[in-house]
Protein backbone atom coordinates (compact mmCIF):
# COMPACT_ATOMS: atom_id res chain seq x y z
CA UNK A 1 0.00 0.00 0.00
CA UNK A 2 2.86 2.32 0.85
CA UNK A 3 4.49 1.77 -2.52
CA UNK A 4 1.12 2.35 -4.19
CA UNK A 5 0.72 5.60 -2.26
CA UNK A 6 4.20 6.73 -3.26
CA UNK A 7 3.46 5.85 -6.88
CA UNK A 8 0.27 7.88 -6.75
CA UNK A 9 2.11 10.85 -5.27
CA UNK A 10 4.80 10.57 -7.94
CA UNK A 11 2.13 10.50 -10.62
CA UNK A 12 0.51 13.59 -9.11
CA UNK A 13 3.83 15.43 -9.10
CA UNK A 14 4.42 14.42 -12.72
CA UNK A 15 0.95 15.60 -13.73
CA UNK A 16 1.43 18.88 -11.89
CA UNK A 17 4.76 19.44 -13.57
CA UNK A 18 3.26 18.73 -16.97
CA UNK A 19 0.42 21.15 -16.23
CA UNK A 20 2.85 24.01 -15.59
CA UNK A 21 3.49 26.25 -18.56
CA UNK A 22 6.74 25.31 -20.26
CA UNK A 23 9.38 28.01 -20.16
CA UNK A 24 11.16 28.82 -23.38
CA UNK A 25 14.65 27.41 -23.61
CA UNK A 26 15.78 30.13 -26.04
CA UNK A 27 15.53 33.90 -26.22
CA UNK A 28 11.88 34.97 -26.27
CA UNK A 29 10.74 37.36 -28.96
CA UNK A 30 10.54 40.86 -27.55
CA UNK A 31 13.18 40.27 -24.89
CA UNK A 32 16.47 42.14 -24.72
CA UNK A 33 18.40 38.95 -25.54
CA UNK A 34 16.23 38.32 -28.61
CA UNK A 35 16.85 41.85 -29.87
CA UNK A 36 20.59 41.57 -29.29
CA UNK A 37 20.80 38.21 -31.08
CA UNK A 38 18.80 39.34 -34.11
CA UNK A 39 20.71 42.62 -34.34
CA UNK A 40 24.06 40.81 -34.06
CA UNK A 41 23.14 38.31 -36.79
CA UNK A 42 21.83 41.12 -38.99
CA UNK A 43 25.20 42.85 -38.60
CA UNK A 44 27.11 39.67 -39.41
CA UNK A 45 24.97 38.93 -42.48
CA UNK A 46 25.20 42.50 -43.70
CA UNK A 47 28.97 42.59 -43.14
CA UNK A 48 29.42 39.35 -45.08
CA UNK A 49 27.35 40.22 -48.12
CA UNK A 50 28.11 43.94 -48.27
CA UNK A 51 31.84 43.12 -48.18
CA UNK A 52 31.35 40.51 -50.91
CA UNK A 53 29.42 42.93 -53.12
CA UNK A 54 31.92 45.71 -52.42
CA UNK A 55 34.88 43.59 -53.45
CA UNK A 56 33.43 41.94 -56.56
CA UNK A 57 32.77 44.94 -58.85
CA UNK A 58 35.83 46.88 -57.72
CA UNK A 59 38.21 43.97 -58.25
CA UNK A 60 36.61 43.19 -61.60
CA UNK A 61 37.21 46.74 -62.78
CA UNK A 62 40.87 46.55 -61.76
CA UNK A 63 41.44 43.10 -63.29
CA UNK A 64 39.81 44.02 -66.61
CA UNK A 65 42.27 46.90 -67.04
CA UNK A 66 45.13 44.41 -66.86
CA UNK A 67 43.71 41.32 -68.60
CA UNK A 68 41.10 42.77 -70.95
CA UNK A 69 37.30 43.06 -70.93
CA UNK A 70 36.41 40.04 -73.05
CA UNK A 71 39.00 37.78 -71.45
CA UNK A 72 37.89 38.55 -67.90
CA UNK A 73 34.20 38.05 -68.67
CA UNK A 74 34.84 34.69 -70.33
CA UNK A 75 37.07 33.53 -67.48
CA UNK A 76 34.42 34.56 -64.94
CA UNK A 77 31.65 32.71 -66.78
CA UNK A 78 33.74 29.57 -67.34
CA UNK A 79 34.95 29.38 -63.73
CA UNK A 80 31.42 29.93 -62.43
CA UNK A 81 30.02 27.18 -64.67
CA UNK A 82 32.73 24.75 -63.55
CA UNK A 83 32.02 25.60 -59.91
CA UNK A 84 28.36 24.82 -60.49
CA UNK A 85 29.33 21.43 -61.93
CA UNK A 86 31.57 20.76 -58.94
CA UNK A 87 28.77 21.68 -56.54
CA UNK A 88 26.47 19.20 -58.29
CA UNK A 89 28.82 16.28 -57.60
CA UNK A 90 30.31 17.45 -54.29
CA UNK A 91 29.98 14.69 -51.64
CA UNK A 92 29.72 16.96 -48.58
CA UNK A 93 27.70 20.00 -47.62
CA UNK A 94 30.83 22.05 -46.91
CA UNK A 95 32.22 21.34 -50.37
CA UNK A 96 28.92 22.41 -51.92
CA UNK A 97 29.02 25.68 -49.98
CA UNK A 98 32.63 26.30 -50.97
CA UNK A 99 31.90 25.67 -54.67
CA UNK A 100 28.84 27.90 -54.64
CA UNK A 101 30.70 30.68 -52.81
CA UNK A 102 33.49 30.60 -55.40
CA UNK A 103 30.88 30.56 -58.16
CA UNK A 104 29.23 33.70 -56.81
CA UNK A 105 32.56 35.46 -56.45
CA UNK A 106 33.59 34.54 -59.99
CA UNK A 107 30.35 35.87 -61.48
CA UNK A 108 31.10 39.27 -59.96
CA UNK A 109 33.56 39.78 -62.80
CA UNK A 110 30.82 40.00 -65.42
CA UNK A 111 28.37 42.89 -64.72
CA UNK A 112 30.78 45.81 -64.23
CA UNK A 113 32.99 44.73 -67.13
CA UNK A 114 29.99 44.14 -69.41
CA UNK A 115 28.75 47.67 -68.74
CA UNK A 116 32.20 49.06 -69.51
CA UNK A 117 32.54 46.99 -72.70
CA UNK A 118 29.20 48.16 -74.06
CA UNK A 119 29.84 51.82 -73.28
CA UNK A 120 33.23 51.62 -75.05
CA UNK A 121 32.30 49.54 -78.08
CA UNK A 122 28.70 50.52 -78.90
CA UNK A 123 27.85 53.77 -80.66
CA UNK A 124 26.06 56.21 -78.37
CA UNK A 125 22.97 56.14 -80.58
CA UNK A 126 22.41 52.45 -79.80
CA UNK A 127 23.93 52.17 -76.34
CA UNK A 128 20.61 52.28 -74.49
CA UNK A 129 19.11 49.39 -76.45
CA UNK A 130 22.22 47.21 -76.10
CA UNK A 131 22.42 47.88 -72.37
CA UNK A 132 18.71 47.16 -72.04
CA UNK A 133 19.16 43.90 -73.92
CA UNK A 134 21.95 42.92 -71.52
CA UNK A 135 19.75 43.73 -68.52
CA UNK A 136 16.89 41.73 -70.03
CA UNK A 137 19.27 38.78 -70.38
CA UNK A 138 20.00 39.08 -66.67
CA UNK A 139 16.28 39.06 -65.93
CA UNK A 140 15.69 36.03 -68.15
CA UNK A 141 18.57 34.17 -66.52
CA UNK A 142 17.31 35.04 -63.06
CA UNK A 143 13.83 33.77 -63.84
CA UNK A 144 14.99 30.58 -65.56
CA UNK A 145 17.48 29.88 -62.81
CA UNK A 146 14.59 29.76 -60.36
CA UNK A 147 11.76 28.31 -62.44
CA UNK A 148 13.69 25.80 -64.60
CA UNK A 149 15.89 24.73 -61.70
CA UNK A 150 12.89 24.00 -59.47
CA UNK A 151 11.09 22.06 -62.23
CA UNK A 152 14.14 19.93 -63.07
CA UNK A 153 14.92 19.35 -59.40
CA UNK A 154 11.39 18.10 -58.80
CA UNK A 155 11.57 15.66 -61.72
CA UNK A 156 15.20 14.53 -61.72
CA UNK A 157 16.70 15.64 -58.40
CA UNK A 158 18.67 18.74 -57.47
CA UNK A 159 22.05 17.32 -58.48
CA UNK A 160 20.87 16.56 -62.01
CA UNK A 161 19.32 20.01 -62.23
CA UNK A 162 22.57 21.68 -61.18
CA UNK A 163 24.54 19.59 -63.65
CA UNK A 164 22.22 20.63 -66.46
CA UNK A 165 22.49 24.32 -65.53
CA UNK A 166 26.28 24.03 -65.28
CA UNK A 167 26.62 22.41 -68.71
CA UNK A 168 24.29 25.00 -70.26
CA UNK A 169 26.25 27.87 -68.70
CA UNK A 170 29.54 26.41 -69.95
CA UNK A 171 28.15 26.16 -73.49
CA UNK A 172 26.91 29.75 -73.25
CA UNK A 173 30.36 30.88 -72.10
CA UNK A 174 31.91 29.20 -75.16
CA UNK A 175 29.32 30.83 -77.43
CA UNK A 176 30.07 34.16 -75.76
CA UNK A 177 33.82 34.03 -76.41
CA UNK A 178 33.28 32.95 -80.03
CA UNK A 179 30.69 35.62 -80.81
CA UNK A 180 31.96 38.69 -78.96
CA UNK A 181 34.39 40.85 -80.96
CA UNK A 182 37.62 41.91 -79.30
CA UNK A 183 37.74 45.39 -77.80
CA UNK A 184 38.61 48.06 -80.36
CA UNK A 185 38.35 51.12 -78.14
CA UNK A 186 40.10 49.74 -75.09
CA UNK A 187 43.79 49.03 -74.54
CA UNK A 188 45.05 46.93 -71.66
CA UNK A 189 47.10 48.78 -69.11
CA UNK A 190 49.03 46.41 -66.90
CA UNK A 191 51.16 49.25 -65.55
CA UNK A 192 48.32 50.82 -63.55
CA UNK A 193 49.02 50.94 -59.83
CA UNK A 194 46.52 51.07 -56.98
CA UNK A 195 47.01 54.81 -56.73
CA UNK A 196 45.86 55.16 -60.34
CA UNK A 197 42.70 53.17 -59.63
CA UNK A 198 41.98 55.24 -56.53
CA UNK A 199 42.42 58.42 -58.54
CA UNK A 200 39.90 57.23 -61.14
CA UNK A 201 37.33 56.29 -58.49
CA UNK A 202 37.83 59.65 -56.81
CA UNK A 203 37.33 61.48 -60.11
CA UNK A 204 34.01 59.69 -60.64
CA UNK A 205 32.82 60.63 -57.15
CA UNK A 206 33.85 64.23 -57.89
CA UNK A 207 31.81 64.22 -61.10
CA UNK A 208 28.85 66.54 -60.89
CA UNK A 209 26.26 63.98 -62.03
CA UNK A 210 27.64 60.43 -61.74
CA UNK A 211 27.05 60.18 -57.95
CA UNK A 212 23.39 61.03 -58.59
CA UNK A 213 23.12 58.10 -61.00
CA UNK A 214 24.81 55.87 -58.42
CA UNK A 215 22.18 56.96 -55.91
CA UNK A 216 19.33 56.21 -58.32
CA UNK A 217 20.74 52.73 -58.93
CA UNK A 218 20.97 52.07 -55.19
CA UNK A 219 17.40 53.25 -54.54
CA UNK A 220 15.95 51.39 -57.54
CA UNK A 221 17.50 48.12 -56.38
CA UNK A 222 16.44 48.88 -52.81
CA UNK A 223 12.80 49.25 -53.88
CA UNK A 224 12.95 46.11 -56.00
CA UNK A 225 14.66 44.00 -53.33
CA UNK A 226 12.29 45.20 -50.61
CA UNK A 227 9.19 44.46 -52.69
CA UNK A 228 10.29 40.95 -53.69
CA UNK A 229 11.62 40.12 -50.23
CA UNK A 230 8.31 40.73 -48.48
CA UNK A 231 5.57 40.60 -51.14
CA UNK A 232 5.49 36.83 -50.67
CA UNK A 233 4.64 37.24 -46.99
CA UNK A 234 1.92 39.71 -47.97
CA UNK A 235 0.36 37.18 -50.35
CA UNK A 236 0.58 34.30 -47.86
CA UNK A 237 -1.09 36.38 -45.14
CA UNK A 238 -4.84 37.12 -44.82
CA UNK A 239 -6.92 38.14 -46.69
CA UNK A 240 -5.15 36.33 -49.57
CA UNK A 241 -3.63 33.32 -47.74
CA UNK A 242 -2.00 31.91 -50.88
CA UNK A 243 0.04 28.73 -50.73
CA UNK A 244 3.82 28.83 -50.90
CA UNK A 245 3.69 27.28 -54.38
CA UNK A 246 1.27 29.89 -55.69
CA UNK A 247 3.27 32.67 -54.08
CA UNK A 248 6.44 31.37 -55.74
CA UNK A 249 4.90 32.17 -59.11
CA UNK A 250 5.58 35.82 -58.27
CA UNK A 251 8.91 35.38 -60.05
CA UNK A 252 7.00 34.99 -63.30
CA UNK A 253 6.69 38.78 -63.19
CA UNK A 254 10.32 38.80 -64.36
CA UNK A 255 8.89 38.22 -67.84
CA UNK A 256 7.75 41.84 -67.82
CA UNK A 257 11.24 42.87 -66.76
CA UNK A 258 12.72 41.06 -69.75
CA UNK A 259 10.50 42.99 -72.15
CA UNK A 260 10.67 46.36 -70.41
CA UNK A 261 14.49 46.40 -70.21
CA UNK A 262 15.16 46.33 -73.94
CA UNK A 263 12.10 48.48 -74.60
CA UNK A 264 13.30 51.12 -72.14
CA UNK A 265 16.80 51.05 -73.59
CA UNK A 266 15.50 51.73 -77.08
CA UNK A 267 13.32 54.59 -75.83
CA UNK A 268 16.27 56.02 -73.90
CA UNK A 269 18.25 56.20 -77.15
CA UNK A 270 15.40 58.14 -78.72
CA UNK A 271 14.17 60.42 -75.93
CA UNK A 272 17.08 60.53 -73.50
CA UNK A 273 17.88 58.82 -70.20
CA UNK A 274 16.27 61.33 -67.83
CA UNK A 275 12.68 60.85 -69.09
CA UNK A 276 13.03 57.06 -68.93
CA UNK A 277 14.44 57.12 -65.41
CA UNK A 278 11.56 59.38 -64.36
CA UNK A 279 9.05 57.09 -66.07
CA UNK A 280 10.48 54.03 -64.33
CA UNK A 281 10.22 55.74 -60.94
CA UNK A 282 6.63 56.81 -61.66
CA UNK A 283 5.64 53.25 -62.66
CA UNK A 284 7.21 51.94 -59.45
CA UNK A 285 5.20 54.47 -57.45
CA UNK A 286 1.96 53.34 -59.11
CA UNK A 287 2.78 49.71 -58.40
CA UNK A 288 3.54 50.53 -54.80
CA UNK A 289 0.08 51.97 -54.19
CA UNK A 290 -1.60 49.05 -55.97
CA UNK A 291 0.05 46.55 -53.61
CA UNK A 292 -1.71 48.22 -50.66
CA UNK A 293 -5.20 47.45 -51.98
CA UNK A 294 -7.32 44.50 -50.73
CA UNK A 295 -7.73 43.14 -54.28
CA UNK A 296 -5.46 40.22 -55.23
CA UNK A 297 -5.64 41.23 -58.90
CA UNK A 298 -4.50 44.76 -58.10
CA UNK A 299 -1.73 43.53 -55.79
CA UNK A 300 -0.33 41.28 -58.52
CA UNK A 301 -0.65 44.15 -61.01
CA UNK A 302 1.27 46.29 -58.55
CA UNK A 303 4.09 43.74 -58.35
CA UNK A 304 4.24 43.70 -62.16
CA UNK A 305 4.43 47.52 -62.18
CA UNK A 306 7.22 47.47 -59.59
CA UNK A 307 9.10 45.00 -61.79
CA UNK A 308 8.66 47.08 -64.94
CA UNK A 309 9.58 50.26 -63.06
CA UNK A 310 12.77 48.76 -61.70
CA UNK A 311 14.04 47.31 -64.97
CA UNK A 312 13.17 50.52 -66.82
CA UNK A 313 15.10 52.64 -64.32
CA UNK A 314 18.05 50.26 -64.09
CA UNK A 315 18.36 49.89 -67.86
CA UNK A 316 18.39 53.65 -68.46
CA UNK A 317 20.67 54.42 -65.51
CA UNK A 318 23.18 51.72 -66.52
CA UNK A 319 23.66 53.19 -69.98
CA UNK A 320 23.82 56.68 -68.46
CA UNK A 321 26.97 55.75 -66.51
CA UNK A 322 28.88 54.87 -69.67
CA UNK A 323 27.75 58.07 -71.38
CA UNK A 324 28.83 60.30 -68.50
CA UNK A 325 32.22 58.77 -67.72
CA UNK A 326 34.78 60.29 -70.09
CA UNK A 327 37.47 57.83 -68.98
CA UNK A 328 37.79 54.88 -66.64
CA UNK A 329 34.44 53.48 -67.71
CA UNK A 330 35.13 50.16 -65.96
CA UNK A 331 35.76 52.01 -62.72
CA UNK A 332 32.57 54.04 -63.12
CA UNK A 333 30.55 50.88 -63.80
CA UNK A 334 32.05 49.19 -60.73
CA UNK A 335 31.02 52.13 -58.53
CA UNK A 336 27.48 52.03 -59.95
CA UNK A 337 27.21 48.32 -59.19
CA UNK A 338 28.70 48.86 -55.75
CA UNK A 339 25.90 51.33 -54.98
CA UNK A 340 23.35 49.05 -56.69
CA UNK A 341 24.24 45.99 -54.60
CA UNK A 342 24.57 47.91 -51.36
CA UNK A 343 21.17 49.49 -51.94
CA UNK A 344 19.57 46.08 -52.37
CA UNK A 345 21.42 44.65 -49.39
CA UNK A 346 20.83 47.48 -46.91
CA UNK A 347 17.37 48.69 -47.91
CA UNK A 348 16.09 45.18 -48.61
CA UNK A 349 17.14 44.10 -45.12
CA UNK A 350 15.77 47.19 -43.36
CA UNK A 351 12.39 46.49 -44.97
CA UNK A 352 12.16 43.41 -42.76
CA UNK A 353 12.04 45.60 -39.65
CA UNK A 354 9.00 47.42 -41.01
CA UNK A 355 7.30 44.13 -41.94
CA UNK A 356 7.89 42.64 -38.51
CA UNK A 357 6.57 45.66 -36.63
CA UNK A 358 3.69 46.98 -38.76
CA UNK A 359 3.09 44.73 -41.77
CA UNK A 360 2.92 45.52 -45.44
CA UNK A 361 1.63 49.09 -45.19
CA UNK A 362 4.74 50.04 -43.23
CA UNK A 363 6.93 48.32 -45.83
CA UNK A 364 5.09 50.25 -48.55
CA UNK A 365 5.67 53.50 -46.66
CA UNK A 366 9.37 52.71 -46.44
CA UNK A 367 9.49 52.02 -50.18
CA UNK A 368 7.60 55.26 -50.85
CA UNK A 369 10.40 57.19 -49.15
CA UNK A 370 12.86 55.48 -51.48
CA UNK A 371 10.70 56.30 -54.51
CA UNK A 372 10.53 59.96 -53.50
CA UNK A 373 14.29 60.10 -52.95
CA UNK A 374 14.92 58.53 -56.37
CA UNK A 375 12.49 60.99 -57.94
CA UNK A 376 14.33 63.90 -56.34
CA UNK A 377 17.67 62.65 -57.69
CA UNK A 378 16.19 62.18 -61.17
CA UNK A 379 14.76 65.70 -61.11
CA UNK A 380 18.12 67.11 -60.06
CA UNK A 381 19.81 65.24 -62.89
CA UNK A 382 17.27 66.55 -65.37
CA UNK A 383 17.88 70.11 -64.24
CA UNK A 384 21.61 69.78 -64.81
CA UNK A 385 21.05 69.24 -68.51
CA UNK A 386 19.96 66.65 -71.02
CA UNK A 387 22.21 63.67 -71.67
Amino acid sequence: MQSLSESAKAAQRSTAAAAKPQTAQGAVRGSAAYRRITLALFCSGFATFSLLYCVQPLLAGIASERYGRKELMFASMAVAACCNLLAAVAPTWHMILAARALEGFALGGVPAVAMAYLSEEIDHAGLGFSMGLYVSGNAFGGMMGRVAMSMMAESFGWRSAMLAIGVLDLLLAIAFVLLLPKSRNFVRNGAMKMGDHLALWKSHFSHGRLPLVFGIGALAMGIFATSYNYAGFRLMSPPFSLSATATGLIFSAYIFGIVSSSWAGALADRFGRAPLVAAGIAISCLGLFLTCTPSLTLVITGIVCLTIGFFTTHSAASSWVGRMAASGKGHAASLYLLAYYLGGSILGSVGGWFWEHSGWNAVAGFMLLQVLAAGWLARKLGRQGRN
